[in-house]
C-alpha cells in the first residue's frame, strides 16, 4: 500500500470510528498485521472459549494460529472433518462461545457492516449468541456508504470467496454476480449491522492494510 493510501485511511479511519461508537460499538485504528493481532489478543483474556466463521482476515495477521497455539478453549469447525461433529461446534458456538472472531465484506464510513453468507453460521453468530465478537476489517473493505457496502459484499467478496471455496456458482465461472439461486449460492443470507444493542458486544479492529476479500 502507497503512503499516500495510508495517509488517507488515518484520516477516514476517525470517522469510520465515530460511526462505530454511535452504534455502540469498540472501534480502534491500528497501522499493521501485527498491531491488528497484539490488539485482538488483548481483548480476549486466556481461558477464553474462543470460535470462527470463514475469516480470511483473522488469518492473515495471524490470529487464529495464535488462538489455536494459545490458552484457550478453541470451538474449531473448520478442523473437523465429521460432519456431525463439525455441526455440533457450531451449535456450541451460540451457548458457549465468549469470543467470536470476524470480517466485513463491506462497511461503510458511518460504520455499517455488511457480510453476505452461504450456510449462515458465520452471519447468525455475528448477530447473536457469542458474548464478544472481534471484527477485523483491513481498510480495503471500507466504502463511502451502505449502498456501497452491500455491493461490495455480494459483486466483489462473494465472487472471489467463491472461486477460493471451488464453487460451481455463476459468480465463480463469470466473475460478476448473476442474482443466482444455485444450491451452492454463497450469497444465502445477507447481514447489514448497523446498531449494538448491547454496548461494547462487537469490538472491531481497523487495520491500516488490505485484507480478505
Amino acid at each position: 500500500m502507497l503512503e499516500p493510501e495510508k495517509i488517507r485511511n488515518r484520516k477516514l479511519a476517525e470517522q469510520v470510528i465515530k460511526g462505530l461508537t454511535s452504534r455502540n460499538m469498540e472501534a480502534q485504528f491500528v497501522e499493521t498485521k501485527e498491531a491488528a493481532l497484539k490488539a485482538a489478543l488483548e481483548l480476549i483474556p486466556e481461558g477464553a472459549t474462543v470460535s470462527w466463521g470463514g475469516v480470511q482476515s483473522a488469518h492473515e495477521i495471524g490470529l487464529i494460529k495464535a488462538v489455536k497455539e494459545g490458552n484457550y478453549v478453541v470451538l474449531d469447525r473448520e478442523g473437523e472433518q465429521d460432519p456431525i461433529k463439525r455441526a455440533e461446534i457450531e451449535k456450541k458456538v451460540y451457548t458457549e462461545c465468549d469470543y467470536f472472531l470476524a470480517s466485513a465484506n463491506g462497511m461503510s464510513e458511518s460504520g455499517v457492516i455488511v457480510n453476505v453468507d452461504g450456510n449462515s453460521n458465520r452471519v447468525s453468530a455475528f448477530a447473536y449468541g457469542p458474548k464478544h465478537v472481534i471484527v477485523i476489517v483491513g481498510m480495503n473493505k471500507v466504502v463511502h456508504s451502505e449502498e456501497d457496502a452491500y455491493n461490495r459484499a455480494k459483486y466483489i467478496a462473494a465472487p472471489i470467496n467463491a472461486q477460493r471455496f471451488g464453487l460451481d456458482t455463476p459468480c465463480a465461472k463469470f466473475g460478476k454476480c448473476a442474482d443466482c439461486k444455485h444450491e451452492q449460492c454463497i450469497c444465502c443470507e445477507i447481514l447489514i449491522t448497523r446498531y449494538s444493542r448491547h454496548k461494547g458486544r462487537i469490538k472491531v479492529i481497523l487495520v491500516n492494510d488490505n485484507l480478505g476479500f
